[in-house]
C-alpha cells in the first residue's frame, strides 16, 4: 500500500497486490479461492468485496482507478481515496468518548451485513459469482483449519507440543456441539480496530477488504472481541451461537499462535511485536482450554 501526492496537492492510496512484497511464506493451497480462509489476494476479490458492502451501504474507501489489464503495473493495482484520518484503534486509545459515535455506526454496518444472507458460505467473490467452497460446513472449514494451526503451533513450540492431545479433544468436542446452519452472512473476516478508519464526517471505513466472505457471523464477533477487549460491548450483537463462538474462539486463538510463529520464518521486520503476538495468544490457549 503506498500513499500517492498529487502536483494539485491531493492525496490517493495505491493497492499493489505484488507477490514479492508478501511477507507470509507461500504454502500450499495459497491461490485456492474455494478455501474461505485462503490469503485475500488480488484485484478481483478486492472488487468484489468492494461491489458487496457498497451495496450494503457499508462505508469503503471509494475506487478511482483500477488496471485490470496491467498496463500500469506488473501487479494488481487499485487507486482508492486517502481517508487522511486516523484508525479507530488510534482514536479508541487517544479519545474513547470521540470514539462512541463510530463504534456506534459500526455496529449499525454489522447488522446490515449480518441481515443480507446466502445460501452457501465462502469467499464474496466465489459466492456472488455462483461457485462453491471446499468442505461441508462453517464449523468444518474452521476444524480443519484449526487443527493445522495446531500442529504448526506444536512444531515450533514445545509448549503447545506438550498439550496438543489435550486441545486436539477440546477441539472435536466443541465441533461437535455446534449444530447445522443453512444460510450466512456477510463478515469482513478480520475486523480489528486497525482495519476500520474514520473518516472527516466521522464515519467507520473499512479496509483491507479482499478476505471478506459469507460465513458465521460468530467468526467476525470472536475476532472482535480478542482486538477490542473492553471496548467490544457496542458492537455485541443478540443471538450468537454460543457453541459457534466456543469453537472459533480456540481456532482463532490457535491461529494467532500458528500465523505470527510461521510469519517469523521469513523476513518480516517487526519481529518483537509479531512475537509478542503469538506468545500472547498461546498462553491464552494453554490457560483458557
Amino acid at each position: 500500500m503506498y500513499r500517492l501526492f498529487m502536483d494539485d496537492d491531493s492525496m490517493a492510496i495505491a493497492y499493489v497486490w505484488e507477490a514479492d512484497e508478501n511477507y507470509w511464506p507461500a504454502a500450499e493451497g495459497d491461490d485456492d479461492l474455494t478455501d474461505p480462509f485462503s490469503p485475500g489476494l488480488g484485484l478481483g476479490l478486492f472488487e468484489a468485496a468492494h461491489a458487496r458492502l457498497e451495496g450494503l451501504g457499508v462505508r469503503v474507501p471509494a475506487v478511482r482507478f483500477v488496471d485490470r489489464d496491467r498496463v500500469h503495473s506488473p501487479a494488481d493495482l487499485a487507486i482508492v481515496e486517502d481517508l487522511g484520518g486516523e484508525s479507530l484503534e488510534a482514536l479508541l486509545a487517544r479519545d474513547p468518548r470521540a470514539a462512541a459515535p463510530v463504534m456506534a455506526r459500526l455496529g449499525e454496518a454489522l447488522e446490515e451485513m449480518g441481515r443480507h444472507r446466502a445460501a452457501a458460505y465462502g469467499k464474496v467473490a466465489v459466492v456472488d459469482g455462483g461457485g462453491t467452497s471446499r468442505g461441508s460446513s462453517c464449523e468444518a472449514v474452521v476444524l480443519e483449519r484449526a487443527r493445522r494451526d495446531l500442529a504448526e503451533a506444536a512444531s515450533r513450540d514445545p509448549r503447545i507440543a506438550e498439550a496438543a492431545g489435550r486441545l486436539d479433544e477440546r477441539l472435536l468436542s466443541l465441533a461437535a456441539a455446534v449444530r447445522p446452519r443453512a444460510e450466512y452472512a456477510v463478515v469482513h473476516g478480520e475486523l480489528g480496530p486497525d482495519h476500520v478508519l474514520v473518516d472527516a464526517a466521522g464515519q467507520p471505513v473499512l479496509i483491507d477488504i479482499e478476505g471478506a466472505m459469507y460465513f458465521d457471523v460468530e467468526w467476525e464477533h470472536v475476532f472482535l472481541r480478542i482486538r477490542l477487549h473492553d471496548a467490544y460491548g457496542p458492537l455485541a450483537a443478540p443471538g450468537l451461537d454460543e457453541d459457534r463462538l466456543a469453537l472459533y474462539a480456540l481456532a482463532q486463538r490457535l491461529s494467532l499462535t500458528a500465523g505470527p510463529l510461521r510469519l517469523l520464518d521469513g523476513d518480516f521486520p517487526a519481529r518483537e511485536a509479531m512475537a509478542a503476538i503469538a506468545e500472547h495468544n498461546l498462553v491464552r490457549t494453554l490457560t483458557e482450554w
